[in-house]
């Protein structure tokens, strides 16, 4: 029973008893009874009085109560006179005020830090309390090539060469992950307490682009010092030896001195030739993009090694389709990239081998394959590393220009060897 319901009880009771003793008592003295009858209605319409001054206040309270465990924080009372409720009043307003600023707040907070998340260039991944996704920012999605119905799954559905090694991160560790010798990602692996579980979260920040930059910015540095100072010697030393080679013997006298100047001067150009492949780095040329087709650019390129493959008992297969791919690229700078790869490929076959060059869309990809020497796990790490090669003299030159040339066009690209004795590399647009 309600604590309305009880005073209402309580009360009639009362007034009820005294209607019956004063009947018993003063039924023989009719004015006394009347006026004490009178009386006891007065007392009736001061317990009514008092009862509305009692229950008002907890109506307010039970009515408030409702609001507030509805979180509607928009109900405001208006007073009514009475001291004891205007105070409760006064009370209850005060305090919807603050729930409504602290929940716009919050709303505010909540809302500013999602867009935060949102186009963040970090990547960032929110666990619930089992381990599943349950927050995820575009940047994430894009780095792991995660769906957009991704929420509620565990990041192992999505298996990739990032994922599984992030999940070989342990708990509040940070690690520098390398894949293809070419991107690196700084992950890092917390937890927070939340409503008393924790909850994991991972963050992946892309250096690949910062990583490339400042490699470029150093080595261009060298490359430069280095290519004036052995531009300004050369040419001085070209010219002595050139006026000692055609003046400096008489008749036939000192052939073999005079053949070693020349041999000197040769390896001199070599020299220069040696500068200039590392500084045809730097002069690289912004693409000019055009629409251009695929298809028929991987043919003239591979037919143009069909020749030097042939001396070497090296066949050059064709897998492509039959209509045209059309893509967005710098012609000359594309052909140039397609044929250091080619010229890679016969020159790891060495003898005896093919050379595979296919063509597909969804995604637009091209992709050069040959079943050479192969790439050992240790080395694939290093392999667009600027100056890195596995070759006796190799500069290091030509698969930074592939890459400086790729990553001109916006692509993606692999250089891996399988587990059957093929190695492909191949490019995404």
């Amino acid at each position: 029973m309600s604590l309305k319901y009880k005073y209402l009880f309580f009360i009639g009771i009362i007034h009820l008893v005294l209607v019956v003793l004063i009947y018993q008592l003063l039924k023989d003295q009719k004015l006394i009874f009347i006026a004490t009858e009178v009386l006891v209605m007065f007392s009736l319409f001061l317990s009514y009085l008092l009862y509305k001054a009692f229950i008002r206040p907890i109506q307010l309270m039970q009515a408030g109560s409702d609001a507030i465990a509805d979180a509607d924080f928009s109900v405001k009372y208006v007073k009514t006179g009475s001291k004891e409720i205007d105070k409760l009043v006064d009370i209850f307003n005060t305090m919807i005020d603050k729930l409504r600023l602290e929940r716009t707040s919050m709303a505010e907070q909540s809302y500013f830090i999602q867009n935060l998340i949102e186009v963040t260039p970090l990547g960032i991944i929110i666990m619930d309390f089992d381990g599943n996704i349950s927050s995820i920012n575009p940047t994430a999605k894009s780095l792991l090539n995660i769906d957009n119905k991704s929420i509620g799954k565990n990041l192992s559905d999505y298996p990739s060469e990032l994922v599984d090694e992030i999940l070989k991160i342990e708990t509040s560790s940070s690690t520098v992950i390398t894949l293809n010798g070419i991107d690196k990602y700084k992950c890092q692996v917390n937890e927070v307490i939340h409503q008393g579980f924790q909850r994991k979260f991972i963050l992946i920040d892309d250096l690949s682009r910062e990583f490339l930059e400042s490699e470029k910015e150093a080595y261009g540095r060298i490359i430069r010092m280095m290519a004036h100072e052995v531009n300004n010697s050369m040419g001085a030393i070209n010219s002595i030896l050139d006026s000692v080679i055609e003046f400096g013997f008489e008749d036939d006298k000192n052939l073999d001195l005079k053949e070693s100047l020349s041999i000197a001067k040769k390896r001199n150009v070599g020299l220069g030739i040696f500068m200039a492949n590392y500084a045809s780095i730097l002069r690289l040329p912004p693409p000019q993009k055009k629409k251009m087709d695929l298809v028929q650019l991987l043919k003239k390129c591979g037919q143009l090694y069909i020749p030097i493959a042939k001396e070497n008992n090296i066949k050059i297969t064709f897998v492509l389709p039959s209509q045209s791919i059309t893509v967005f690229g710098d012609h000359l700078l594309l052909e140039q990239a397609i044929s250091n790869i080619l010229k890679n490929s016969i020159e790891s076959i060495e003898q005896d081998g093919e050379v595979k060059l296919t063509c597909g869309q969804g995604p637009t990809h091209f992709t050069i394959s040959d079943n050479g020497a192969g790439i050992p796990p240790e080395i694939e790490q290093q392999l667009f590393t600027p100056f890195f090669s596995t070759k006796p003299t190799g500069q290091g030159v030509g698969l930074m220009l592939i890459r400086d040339i790729l990553d001109s066009h916006n692509t993606t690209f692999t250089l891996k060897s399988d587990e059957v004795g093929w190695t492909h590399f191949k490019v995404d647009f």
